[in-house]
């Protein structure tokens, strides 16, 4: 009983301490605000974490298993390399916008400068890099792009729509990563990908993926290209 309260206090102030992290920021986080917003004391706090610092960490650690953990649900058996790319973006993102741990830890780890701490970023960025590299050893991609070419504009799309995602949560929402992957893909993949990841609705997006149908402009694209007149925060719905 002593072991399960042990469990639950420390999950409360991990979930705490997220929220607090998110609202103010690292540096303007007090312990004292997490151990009361958790509703223990803080010698209860410190039982469990030695200073902030390790709070933080925890936080991060928390988040990582967390959106791992995502990525290997997405992994569905008998998918191609392009199904698992699409899935485990979208899979990502809804993790980050449902989950304030999973979302606190992420941008602790892309905030700091120490070194030390989780590269999930990074992480990311190895996973696309891998599944692009899997998708061109399945012959799935277009023989005029290069991998790195296409490895840079999902990361950077991709990472975009997270940033974004702070001040607005649709830019995390399945339709506006549906569009995005809609507008990128007829020109980075055959027609014969294109036409599997129809038929499976891969997308989980309204509409078909035809090559060289006009989808109207992503307005992730718009607003890279320097096009949009709209704040970069707004999401057309």
């Amino acid at each position: 009983m002593k072991q399960e309260r042990a469990v639950r206090t420390r999950q409360a102030l991990i979930h705490s301490a997220a929220e607090a992290f998110e609202r103010c920021g690292y540096t303007r986080t007090r312990l004292a605000e997490i151990s009361s917003n958790a509703g223990v004391s803080p010698g209860a706090l410190h039982f469990h974490f030695e200073n902030k610092a390790a709070v933080a960490g925890t936080v991060e650690a928390t988040a990582a298993v967390t959106l791992r953990q995502a990525t290997i649900r997405a992994r569905q058996a008998g998918t191609n390399a392009l199904e698992r790319l699409t899935g485990t973006s979208r899979a990502l993102a809804a993790t980050l916008s449902d989950d304030v741990v999973a979302r606190a830890g992420y941008h602790l780890s892309c905030e700091a400068s120490d070194g030390t701490s989780l590269d999930l970023r990074g992480e990311w960025y190895g996973c696309v890099r891998r599944l692009v590299a899997e998708a061109a050893a399945e012959n799935l991609l277009a023989d005029h792009v290069a991998e790195r070419d296409a490895v840079a504009s999902i990361v950077a799309a991709t990472v975009g729509f997270e940033v974004l995602g702070r001040a607005d949560p649709q830019w995390l929402s399945a339709s506006v990563l549906g569009r995005f992957w809609r507008l990128v893909l007829p020109s980075l993949v055959t027609a014969e990908a294109l036409a599997t990841l129809n038929a499976v609705d891969s997308l989980d997006c309204p509409g078909s993926l035809e090559m060289g149908s006009p989808r109207g402009h992503d307005v992730t694209a718009v607003a890279l290209l320097g096009a949009g007149q709209e704040p970069v925060s707004s999401v057309p719905r």
